[in-house]
């Protein structure tokens, strides 16, 4: 695995979060219109004080380290200096929100993930220049902190040979949207099934195992439901068949 991923490659194509849409609030738009009537989203201003308070402890003269370990993987939309495989230990890679907007809906819930409690992930460590954490930020907070369902979090993490402070982003426990886990099976068909105004569940769990191996990454819990579509596709093809 290398030691330095920079530059990332470009954006996939067709996705609903991009740098242009971000910074011109056109996503947190689409989000609220698309949103079920008793989900609240945050203001701009509450998004900006939770920033200021999350940023409260970081030193504004340093650089500061993101870790993606779903789309900001594939599709960080954010201006950084370079990109480094990482590990986090005591957080682990799980579907374990709900979606009712975006990729899902009220008819068609699907399932985002999160860093939940217990075991390790493996990710991508995004260096923002100190002088640009402010404002780039800002564009994560929009795509991420929207609904209150994720919580920032300060956690230390191996990368490139040392452990290093960094900001994730982790299952908020005490929201309506946490699901807590479930069986490989059980989240496969939500996944399947989840789809919205900007998208699928399918498709952002696909973006996801694919940039993992395309980084050399293993995530077991992501290959078991992996493996449980695949079996869902072949066993529907083979009743079209019939």
């Amino acid at each position: 695995m290398p030691a330095s991923l920079s530059p990332l490659p470009p954006a996939p194509a067709g996705q609903p979060f991009t740098r242009e849409s971000l910074f011109d609030g056109s996503v947190m738009a689409a989000l609220k219109a698309c949103a079920p009537p008793d989900v609240r989203l945050r203001t701009q201003e509450e998004l900006d004080a939770c920033l200021d308070a999350t940023l409260a402890s970081h030193d504004p003269a340093d650089d500061l380290y993101l870790f993606g370990y779903g789309s900001l993987m594939w599709n960080p939309a954010i201006h950084h200096i370079d990109a480094a495989p990482a590990l986090v230990r005591g957080w682990g890679r799980r579907f374990c929100l709900w979606l009712y907007m975006a990729r899902g809906s009220v008819e068609h819930p699907g399932l985002m993930l999160a860093l939940d409690r217990g075991g390790a992930c493996r990710g991508i460590a995004l260096r923002i220049a100190a002088e640009q954490v402010r404002s780039e930020l800002q564009l994560v907070w929009r795509r991420e902190m929207l609904s209150g369902a994720y919580a920032a979090r300060w956690v230390t993490a191996e990368c490139q040979g040392e452990r290093r402070r960094m900001l994730t982003f982790v299952a908020n426990r005490a929201h309506p949207r946490y699901a807590g886990r479930m069986e490989p099976g059980e989240v496969a068909r939500y996944i399947a099934d989840g789809r919205g105004a900007l998208g699928t569940c399918r498709d952002y769990f696909q973006r996801t195992v694919d940039a993992l191996q395309n980084l050399s990454m293993q995530d077991s819990e992501l290959e078991r439901i992996a493996q449980v579509l695949t079996s869902k596709s072949r066993a529907v093809s083979g009743s079209d068949l019939a």
